[in-house]
């Protein structure tokens, strides 16, 4: 086994794939240690994967029992087996992680597999599970080793009934009720593939809204379709501290007017973010650096202070998303080549994989006004198309933010049935300039989801909503 490579990458997520295939496209001989058995990293094995495959089961549950029925088709005898709606989950993800090997193997990439340490002389020794160490030495070194669950003071995540979204995924029996401390992405996610399934879900949030990282718009939007839909919200509310109690957790927390609070369940999900992980990286062995939040420090170009170390994906500033990942991976491959690679971080999209779908790109409203940034808004509601109505899909809305002098795209968000789909439209718009009375001129296919986007367009260039 060859052990001198042009490339070696660490961590085997979607940043760490990319970056090894793009390289060996390029002519490089390249290298991927992967600390666990499998590739494919959080986003294929406990993340983005197995909880999209739960989301759809559990949404395809929740509309035979509460969508079909209103369509003239009546189901008897409709019920949930958790353990098979968790085997389907690890089967789809086996999928994913065989197609990683095999794309490994047509790359010619070759894998190590068990924990990867950066020595001096850009050398990294991999421990294998076995208790084995392999060294190998690279001409260029990507760290791409992601993010772990981040917890709060006073909280202990044992994994047994104080757990992560990790653990959620692979629970072995179907909880009746959960306590999810967290209101972001992952909280409402998690939330909306318990709720569904009949788990009495509370939701524990610290901002005075849901998803408060995305437009503030969409947030309001989504607790009022959750709270709705069954969930229990507590917004603008501090946890202090969550205590196993052996068959249950009680999770405490100060409500917005300062009093202290109870609240018993048989699970308690801690999904608070993530942070970097490069714990038993070495990174004390290079000239690496990282920043007060345990980022790694890069240049433009995503190198570190050590000449030939890059660094992509969770462990480096911007958002923690796999395409961004991907984007990095293949910047820096590239970078090595030789080639020019620009990444508009602007453009990068932000999604959430409830029913309705949330998903935003570019400037939201709340940030255009904190920069005193002039803009348009055009709105228009999912109630007002006649594909959502066929489809009885009516709750949400597409905006649109535009430059009021020259109709540019300054950011679109969409809460809605298809918006991880209809936002990749916005983002082309975006990357290339188009501008609000372009992207209103021309043809959507009707009925389409899509038409809510062309008349947000419109309204927002000062033309008005035409479609119906």
């Amino acid at each position: 086994m060859e052990n001198n490579f042009d490339v070696i990458v660490i961590g085997s997520g979607p940043g760490g794939y990319t970056a090894a295939i793009r390289a060996a496209q390029l002519g490089s001989t390249c290298a991927i240690i992967e600390k666990y058995p499998v590739l494919g990293g959080t986003c294929t094995n406990v993340g983005c994967i197995p909880s999209k495959a739960m989301l759809d089961s559990s949404e395809n549950y929740d509309i035979i029992r509460h969508k079909v029925a209103k369509q003239g088709i009546h189901v008897s005898g409709t019920e949930i087996n958790f353990g098979e709606m968790v085997a389907r989950n690890r089967g789809v993800v086996k999928q994913n992680n065989d197609g990683l090997v095999f794309l490994m193997k047509k790359n010619k990439i070759q894998a190590f597999y068990g924990l990867g340490t950066l020595g001096k002389g850009k050398k990294v020794t991999v421990k294998q599970a076995d208790g084995k160490t392999v060294e190998l030495t690279g001409k260029h070194i990507i760290i791409a080793t992601g993010s772990k669950p981040s917890a709060l003071p006073g909280i202990t995540i044992d994994k047994q009934r104080i757990i992560t979204s990790t653990e959620a995924l692979y629970l072995k029996e179907m909880p009746k009720t959960m306590t999810i401390i967290g209101g972001g992405v992952i909280g409402v996610e998690m939330a909306s593939i318990f709720h569904r399934i009949g788990v009495k879900v509370t939701i524990v949030e610290y901002a005075k809204s849901l998803i408060p990282t995305m437009d503030a718009e969409l947030g309001k939007e989504l607790q009022k379709i959750l709270s709705k839909s069954g969930i229990e919200i507590l917004t603008g509310c501090a946890v202090k501290g969550a205590v196993n109690n052996g068959k249950d957790v009680t999770t405490t927390y100060a409500d917005p007017s300062g009093r202290e609070v109870t609240v018993a369940a048989e699970y308690c999900l801690v999904a608070v973010g993530r942070r970097p992980y490069t714990e038993g990286l070495g990174l004390e062995n290079t000239a690496v650096k990282t920043d007060e939040r345990g980022r790694i420090q890069t240049d433009d170009h995503l190198q570190t202070a050590d000449p030939g170390i890059y660094a992509i994906g969770d462990v480096v500033k911007g958002a923690m998303l796999a395409h961004k990942a991907e984007d990095e991976g293949v910047m820096v491959a590239e970078t090595i080549h030789g080639k020019s690679h620009h990444i508009n971080y602007n453009c990068i999209p932000s999604v959430v994989y409830t029913w309705p779908e949330v998903a935003g790109v570019g400037y939201t409203e709340e940030q255009l006004k904190e920069k005193n940034i002039p803009y348009n808004k055009g709105k228009f509601p999912f109630m007002a198309s006649g594909r959502a109505r066929a489809s009885d899909d009516t709750e949400g809305f597409s905006k649109v933010l535009s430059d009021p002098k020259y109709g540019e795209i300054l950011g679109v968000h969409i809460i809605g049935a298809r918006a991880a789909d209809l936002i990749a439209q916005a983002v082309t718009a975006m990357e290339f300039e188009l501008t609000d009375m372009e992207l209103g001129k021309i043809s959507y296919a009707h009925p389409t989801f899509s038409e809510t986007l062309k008349d947000a367009y419109l309204a927002a260039s000062g033309r008005g909503a035409i479609n119906f």
